[in-house]
């Protein structure tokens, strides 16, 4: 991939992860559309701002409408909170399901079309190693972010005879707000976005990160 023809959809851009893929983007020529709930908050230099609220499909809907000439699909856009299945709401627990799974899917159901049409790209979808630790503070999100998961390894399967790559990042916890409660190691963001996008441009399934995401993932068959 060539980052100076990219044209970038990125979601949840105005914080954390999701601004330092704008920024990376930005950094290697690609034209960038940062999306937020309120794009009138985005301040960084050289995107284009555009209005997408997973939650709202019809925002979706008007964003792909935009950006005809998207190649590149960034599904970061995300909410914090863990949640035990059985003292949280279910209001609760769908809001993380609608975010993380339904909220990504529906958006590459909306740009998959204009990335065919474009000649083909490639979506990423922003994981976690919590799609494979689950503990029970955190359950509702660790629900969310398997369906995410297993979402990511169908779609790829489904894009793939259309010329999209589909990648998946897993990741520990980040140095962004999303984390700021956690004390303990955490990875720099912005060289997670360097690391990710090398790994999109060479079409690459999935992104470990760290050796936290690689171990968890290396014990997934062992006994329980």
């Amino acid at each position: 991939m060539d980052f100076t023809k990219t044209v970038a959809v990125v979601t949840g851009a105005n914080r954390g992860l999701g601004r330092k893929f704008a920024e990376e983007l930005v950094a290697r020529g690609a034209k960038v559309y940062a999306t937020a709930r309120r794009p009138e908050t985005m301040d960084i230099e050289g995107v284009t701002p555009l209005r997408l609220d997973v939650t709202d499909h019809s925002s979706i809907e008007a964003a792909a409408k935009v950006a005809t000439d998207a190649t590149l699909l960034i599904n970061n856009a995300g909410k914090d909170g863990g949640g035990d299945l059985l003292t949280t709401t279910l209001d609760e627990i769908r809001e993380q399901l609608e975010v993380h799974y339904i909220g990504s899917l529906a958006a590459i159901r909306a740009f998959a079309p204009v990335i065919e049409a474009n000649g083909g790209g490639a979506v990423l979808n922003v994981a976690s190693v919590l799609s494979w630790a689950h503990f029970p503070g955190v359950g509702s999100y660790s629900v969310a972010k398997a369906a995410e998961w297993a979402m990511t390894n169908a779609v790829r399967q489904t894009l793939a005879p259309k010329g999209i790559t589909v990648t998946g990042l897993h990741v520990g916890y980040m140095d962004t707000d999303m984390a700021a409660h956690v004390d303990g190691s955490k990875s720099d963001p912005a060289e997670v976005a360097k690391v990710t996008l090398d790994a999109v441009a060479n079409g690459d399934a999935e992104v470990l990160f760290d050796e936290l995401t690689r171990n968890v993932k290396a014990g997934l068959s062992a006994a329980l």
